[in-house]
């Protein structure tokens, strides 16, 4: 049986996609991948901060499209990139063990970095967040693919990345520290794979649920359902991170302006994981001041 999936080009998500052909194979051999390579906004222009371009969905528009319009018959995305609400005709069917959600430094360690550094990320939850740990810090705009910005890391103190596209790449560079979710809190979906495939296709939908991993889904599922409770995607600072944690779901979220000086950030467990990413959300909104925050975006 042949699948097409729909990806991005870039080396990261070409591995990512690869990582799904060999799960798929060690439970279904009989099934062949064939990869159809899709161009993205986000991919287009690589000069426009994220934040001003729209945000969450840049990376996933033109690769959930390819599927709707039946040139793939499913989608693998970073799930950091897939927005909260779900997409008509599309369903998440599987989401694959999760990687490392952290985030790193590389170029220099959290606790050396000097008063004024400077550091280059793309993403205002890094840079809202580190902000508020230290106001010293200044910060750049850093864009392109992985090792894109591998390259411009030496123009800086450091840069910030995710350590699962290091990791799957294979890349060691000289100075990496890792960040602990203490520290910054990673977004909502980091490390893990989403897959998508159209709503009316229960073959397909059938084949890629068993490569999905129940423990994934339930912790990614409760900080995706924080997200969609407060309507924003990544051109917010908004973060969440989820673990199990003695049969429960242990979640913390965090939102915070945009220069750092004010965070919210509070944790909460259940079972049930939708349910307590939304109610956990309603509290940093509703409870705690979170409103004020979204309403300045």
């Amino acid at each position: 049986m042949l699948l097409r999936a729909a990806t991005r080009g870039s080396a990261l998500a070409l591995w990512q996609t690869n990582r799904v052909a060999e799960l798929l194979a060690q439970t279904n051999p009989e099934v062949e991948i064939e990869t159809v390579v899709v161009e993205t906004t986000g991919d287009q222009n690589q000069t426009t901060p994220l934040h001003q371009m729209g945000g969450q969905g840049v990376f996933v528009k033109e690769v959930q499209a390819a599927v709707l319009n039946g040139r793939a018959d499913f989608a693998v995305h970073s799930a950091k990139d897939l927005p909260a609400a779900a997409t008509p005709g599309l369903v998440l069917v599987a989401i694959p063990e999760r990687a490392d959600p952290r985030d790193v430094l590389v170029g220099a360690r959290w606790a050396d970095l000097p008063a004024g550094a400077i550091i280059a990320t793309g993403s205002v939850r890094r840079r809202a967040h580190l902000a508020h740990l230290r106001p010293d810090l200044n910060f750049a705009e850093l864009r392109g693919n992985i090792a894109t910005r591998l390259e411009k890391a030496a123009d800086f103190a450091a840069i910030v990345m995710a350590k699962a596209a290091l990791d799957r790449l294979g890349l060691t560079p000289a100075v990496v520290d890792v960040l602990p979710p203490e520290v910054l809190l990673p977004q909502v979906g980091q490390g893990a794979l989403a897959i998508e495939c159209r709503t009316d296709d229960a073959a397909a939908a059938t084949l890629l649920a068993s490569i999905s991993n129940q423990e994934s889904m339930n912790t990614v599922g409760a900080e995706r359902a924080f997200l969609a409770e407060l309507g924003a995607g990544c051109d917010l600072p908004i973060a969440a991170h989820a673990v199990m944690d003695h049969g429960e779901i242990l979640l913390t979220g965090a939102m915070s302006s945009f220069d750092g000086t004010t965070l919210l950030r509070d944790s909460g467990r259940s079972t049930d994981g939708l349910t307590l990413g939304a109610s956990l959300a309603r509290c940093l909104r509703d409870d705690q001041g979170g409103g004020a925050l979204l309403d300045q975006s």
